[in-house]
């Protein structure tokens, strides 16, 4: 008779689904990632800003044209989820001046594979080398629409997204009478 519970306890009619529901059930990371609404496994999604897009954001194109691998930096802490600082990022940056576009292209390869953005391989070595500063810019922009504070590092961010999360108290001493 009922087709499912609601119908069973309620006269209204069940509420519409929202118009952007995932195929797959959320996973709760502690990343700050936009939804990306109703995507199929596979699907690639664009930039949330253009590569020439750099004055959107003027203190972070200023500090990547006189020092990029502060930015690099940044974009590779958060990639690579702490696993490497962002000090010793920017260290390794500085010290392959010489090609370090190669070296920061894998970077970009990598964020684009994480949140399934639209290129490839081939084309991110192409647009770091033609224009390094412009695709730091676009990769920290990328991130920062994400959620990312880029000054707090992935330590910081996680710190952020894990406040009001409580842990079990500890008892000391055991039980007593």
């Amino acid at each position: 008779m009922y087709q499912n519970d609601y119908q069973k306890f309620s006269a209204s009619p069940p509420p519409s689904a929202p118009p952007y529901t995932s195929i797959q059930p959320e996973v709760a990371t502690g990343i700050p990632i936009i939804s990306t609404g109703n995507l199929q496994p596979g699907t690639e999604v664009p930039w949330s800003t253009c590569l020439c897009g750099c004055c959107s954001d003027v203190s972070n194109c200023c500090i990547t044209c006189w020092c990029p691998c502060i930015t690099f930096g940044r974009i590779a802490e958060i990639v690579d989820k702490g696993a490497v600082s962002c000090c010793a990022s920017c260290a390794v940056y500085a010290a392959l001046a010489c090609c370090a576009c190669l070296f920061s292209c894998s970077y970009r390869t990598k964020l684009r594979k994480q949140f399934m953005l639209k290129g490839c391989s081939c084309g991110d070595c192409l647009v770091h080398c033609c224009c390094e500063t412009c695709s730091l810019c676009q990769e920290y922009r990328e991130l920062t629409h994400r959620g990312f504070d880029m000054s707090l590092g992935w330590e910081g961010n996680m710190a952020r997204q894990n406040i009001g999360v409580a842990m079990a108290p500890v008892v000391e001493g055991g039980m007593r009478r």
